[in-house]
């Protein structure tokens, strides 16, 4: 099981929405290098779920009820023959009971100077690596 950190305005999507829906199609992911990040995503895995905007922190975790499928609202193909854009079905796992995974928090602290969140804070989705997986889940109190 591999772990995403998936970031959202909280005003078009929020957590509290994800758990009032139960399951969403992950959708509005454009940027080529957050997609090719999505057609990695397999059922099972898990996502950190982050809002951007104010808030700009963790605020639970999603589980992957189905990987990488087919947009069916932006048909087409990459260059490499690869669909051009993939979407992933999510459901609410558990909200985060702390505060801490702040993205000021994670830029301070050196533990995480590597990681995509902080070296490519504009990318819509990361994988994250165990090591950080871990310190960002007891930071957010998942």
């Amino acid at each position: 099981m591999a772990t995403y950190l998936i970031k959202t305005e909280p005003d078009c999507y929020s957590y509290a929405d994800l758990q009032r829906d139960g399951l969403t199609a992950w959708t509005g992911v454009t940027n080529a290098a957050a997609q090719k990040h999505l057609r990695s995503i397999k059922a099972g895995d898990e996502c950190l779920f982050y809002h951007t905007g104010d808030e700009k922190r963790i605020v639970g975790l999603a589980r992957v009820t189905r990987g990488a499928y087919p947009d069916p609202e932006q048909p087409g193909l990459t260059a490499a023959g690869e669909v051009k854009f993939v979407l992933i079905d999510i459901e609410p796992a558990r909200a985060a009971t702390r505060g801490d995974a702040t993205l000021r928090n994670i830029k301070a602290d050196p533990r995480f100077s590597a990681f995509d969140l902080v070296r490519q804070s504009r990318l819509g989705v990361m994988p994250v690596p165990a090591k950080i997986d871990r310190e960002l889940r007891k930071l957010a109190g998942l």
